[in-house]
């Protein structure tokens, strides 16, 4: 009996012992046995600690402006699963992915049996759908670190890390160093190798030279300059003039999108790209969860939802948050896994808040509230409250809220994605579960 999509994304949480459990030796032996070969079409790879999914919806929109059809796999997702791959402009189907979960099935089971993670099934049915569907380029987002993250079975054409931050210690290693080195094993040799920040250790870009791959650093061989009206990008060959501002809000994103532009610039052999499609991806790029601003009217606090898990990312929240400034108060709504660095997060972000409710997070990696409180509660000079879950800490946050304050949802994926239901719940936003496919799913894995 065939299983539904709900099914399948079940049935893979149980089929490996370990949720994260990095090789590429299982996914190596899956693919031989399923025949399957290396795109003949451009890819890029795109790692780093944070920024990696804009870089990535950056080179996605702006391919997509420019008449190409793209496939795209990120991770994890906010609210539905099919998030996590697009063809050309949508999600995923429901048909395509049990179609692709059947024949990775039968592969892994076609002899000694072969483990796979949930995220390892998810990236292996992403290189089949975009294989069926004949796209004209990839764009990848690796999950965790690069070396051994399941992308990396795919030779890019180009290779991304954006930026270096201290997350997943666990995995990638106890320093920036480590860490880098683990995200340079998405270098190729005689490839490019886009470095997306000036403030990155030394050692990646000598991996990338000892890989043999091409350095191309933010700040050497491409940059950019802001002005009033626009900003500029110069590379390697384009110099493009007066682009108009990124769709997605803070001063990082600048970086992002000349880290997106350095990379397609890297394609123009094969991928042919004209200034209005790379300044109609730039202002049409839309990514939920970072720094999201909904405003739902003069009555209501406005919302802002940010998926930052770690010290870095909240710290840009943090400066995104001063340059943004509020007539009321601000109020936090933070909920963060239990690997995570709580405290680092709420220490870049303690003199932002006038208030925090903390709430619960579920799964294998969740933390109570409680917890939660016992590990920042004495960093924070403002009341602290603490809730079952997420969408209980938004109803007492909207409850306590004027219509001059702000809300701000942060601290994973955990947080945002049930904080879009909430809003949605209250008619803010549409309900995903209006979308008769709408498959929810562990979003952590």
């Amino acid at each position: 009996m065939s299983r539904s999509l709900a099914e399948w994304l079940a049935h893979q949480t149980q089929v490996h012992p370990q949720a994260i459990d990095l090789n590429l030796d299982r996914l190596v032996l899956v693919l031989g046995r399923l025949d399957w070969r290396q795109p003949s079409v451009p890819v890029i790879t795109v790692g780093g600690t944070n920024g990696k999914g804009s870089v990535s919806a950056y080179c996605a929109a702006i391919l997509t402006a420019a008449g190409h059809r793209v496939g795209t796999f990120t991770s994890p997702h906010l609210r539905d699963y099919r998030e996590r791959i697009r063809v050309d402009r949508r999600l995923a189907t429901a048909a395509e992915l049990v179609q692709a979960f059947e024949r990775i099935e039968s592969a892994r089971m076609a002899g000694p049996e072969i483990s796979l993670t949930f995220f390892e099934f998810n990236a292996l049915a992403a290189f089949l759908i975009f294989e069926a569907a004949a796209v004209d380029v990839w764009v990848l987002e690796v999950g965790m670190g690069g070396r051994l993250d399941a992308v990396n079975v795919v030779d890019p054409s180009v290779a991304v890390v954006v930026s270096i931050g201290l997350d997943h210690q666990e995995f990638l290693g106890a320093t920036r160093e480590a860490i880098a080195l683990e995200k340079a094993g998405i270098f190729r040799k005689d490839r490019p190798a886009v470095l997306g920040s000036r403030d990155l250790p030394s050692v990646l870009a000598e991996a990338a030279v000892s890989r043999g791959a091409r350095p191309k650093r933010l700040g050497v061989e491409f940059d950019y300059a802001c002005g009033t009206a626009g900003w500029q990008y110069r590379g390697r060959r384009w110099d493009l003039p007066a682009l108009p501002m990124p769709a997605l809000a803070g001063a990082t994103q600048f970086a992002n999108a000349a880290t997106a532009i350095a990379a397609l610039e890297e394609l123009e052999w094969g991928v042919p790209l004209e200034p209005v499609a790379i300044a109609r991806g730039l202002t049409s790029v839309r990514l939920p969860g970072r720094f999201q601003v909904i405003a739902p009217g003069p009555r209501e606090p406005l919302w802002l939802l940010d998926v930052a898990h770690n010290p870095d990312a909240a710290r840009v929240l943090a400066d995104n948050l001063r340059d943004l400034p509020c007539r009321g108060r601000s109020l936090a709504v933070f909920g963060v896994l239990a690997d995570k660095d709580a405290a680092g997060i709420a220490a870049a972000l303690t003199d932002c808040f006038d208030a925090w409710w903390l709430a619960s997070t579920d799964g294998a990696r969740g933390i109570s509230a409680g917890e939660l409180k016992d590990r920042i509660g004495g960093g924070i000079d403002a009341p602290l409250a603490i809730a079952d879950d997420i969408a209980a800490a938004c109803t007492a946050a909207s409850a306590a809220a004027g219509p001059l304050d702000r809300i701000v949802v942060f601290g994973s994926f955990q947080s945002v994605g049930p904080a879009l239901d909430w809003l949605a719940s209250r008619g803010l936003l549409p309900a995903a579960a209006g979308d008769p496919e709408y498959t929810a799913a562990p979003r952590a894995q």
